[in-house]
This record gives structure tokens, C-alpha cells and sequence, in this order.
């Protein structure tokens, strides 16, 4: 593909609108609307978000992450507390996140403080994982240097059967994030690159504040 092409790609968006009067107070509250007709417009995994982390060193990293909660404490994700972007969590807090349907030419961005959730809480929903999710997390070390794929497959499949009918334990570096709002943003697209962007502020007091951005 020449680059001219790649310039060129482009589509005008015409479903919706959104206007600031129609959102609602709460953005956890608006969140859960619009996931909720994502849940239900059949895109494919619509909980996927592109989570961003930076350490002490300043460089921004993304990959996409599942959504497995939200509740009033924020945004709930797991991983392995040992990866990459769990060192740099352990290093810097701040955390973004980006919903992006392009099937309902929407986009979520959020940003806050991750924080784990508590043991008990990351056990219960390990535990609740299929039985090859709970082996897989505790065959990889995530991030790190694998001499290659036949090694990672031969633990797999070792601690497979070792724990086959059995309780496959939670690995200690394993569990959950919340990621608590400062700041979330709803981006509706628009004809003409005129987007809809209403953006939630969180003041000092712990309230809530809305507006309109330009696209």
C-alpha cells in the first residue's frame, strides 16, 4: 500500500449525535449505557480497551486489555502483577483507557489511578476463569524471555495434567486492577469531522463536571 493510500483512508460518520443535555450525570452511569448498547449491537468483545501505562522512564506503552467490571470504585481489569505493565504501574499510578466501537462510531477515553483490588476478590474471579485461563496464567511469566514457543507449550501441557480435576491455585503475581476516573470522555462521530465530544471532570470535592469540547 502506497502511502497516498493510506492518506486517504477515511469514513464519514452519520449514526448518531450526542449532545451534553442528554448525558447523564454520573459518566460511570453513561458508561454503562453505552457499553450496554454495545453489549447489545453484537460487536465482537465489546469490554476490549486499549490500556496505556508509563513507568519512571516517561514512555507511554498500550495493548489491549479486557474490561471485567465496573462498579463505583472505577474500571476492573486483570493481569499478571509482575508484567510489563504491571511494573510500570507499580512505578507510576496513572493509567488511560480507550474504548473505541467503530460500529457505533463511538469512543471512550478514560483516565485515572489504577490500584489493585483486593486478594479476596482477585481469587473469586480467578476461580471463576475457564480451566485452561487458570493454567495459562499460571504457565507464563508475562513479558518475559521465553526461549521459544515449544518451551511454554511443554509447561502448559504439564501443568495441564498435574492439575486436571483438581483446584489450580492463583498465582501470587496474578490480579486485579481498578482503575479509578479522573477524567472520562465520550467522542461520538459526527459528518464532516464535526465529532461530538463531551468530556467529565472530577473536582477536588469528588463531583462530577461536564462540557463540550471541540472536535
Amino acid at each position: 500500500m502506497q502511502q497516498d493510500e493510506i492518506a486517504g483512508l477515511r469514513r464519514n460518520y452519520t449514526r448518531e449525535k450526542l449532545d451534553i443535555a442528554d448525558t447523564e450525570p454520573d459518566p460511570v452511569i453513561q458508561f454503562k449505557k453505552w457499553f450496554e448498547q454495545a453489549l447489545k449491537s453484537g460487536i465482537p468483545e465489546p469490554n476490549a480497551m486499549i490500556l496505556s501505562t508509563a513507568g519512571t522512564g516517561g514512555q507511554p506503552r498500550g495493548r489491549v486489555v479486557l474490561l471485567k467490571g465496573v462498579d463505583d470504585r472505577g474500571f476492573i481489569f486483570y493481569s499478571n502483577y509482575s508484567s510489563r505493565k504491571g511494573e510500570e504501574l507499580q512505578q507510576n499510578p496513572r493509567a488511560s483507557l480507550c474504548f473505541n466501537w467503530l460500529e457505533l462510531e463511538r469512543q471512550v477515553r478514560i483516565d485515572g489511578t489504577a490500584e489493585k483490588v483486593p486478594e479476596d476478590e482477585s481469587k473469586a474471579y480467578f476461580d471463576s476463569r475457564p480451566f485452561e485461563s487458570r493454567i495459562g496464567a499460571l504457565a507464563s511469566q508475562q513479558s518475559s524471555v521465553v526461549r521459544d514457543r515449544n518451551q511454554l507449550e511443554t509447561t502448559f501441557e504439564q501443568l495441564r495434567k498435574e492439575y486436571e480435576g483438581k483446584n489450580v491455585p492463583k498465582p501470587r503475581d496474578w490480579g486485579g486492577y481498578v482503575v479509578r476516573p479522573s477524567r472520562i470522555e465520550f467522542w461520538q462521530g459526527r459528518p464532516g469531522r464535526m465529532h461530538d465530544r463531551i468530556e467529565y471532570d472530577r473536582s477536588d470535592d469528588g463531583l462530577w463536571q461536564k462540557c463540550r469540547l471541540a472536535p
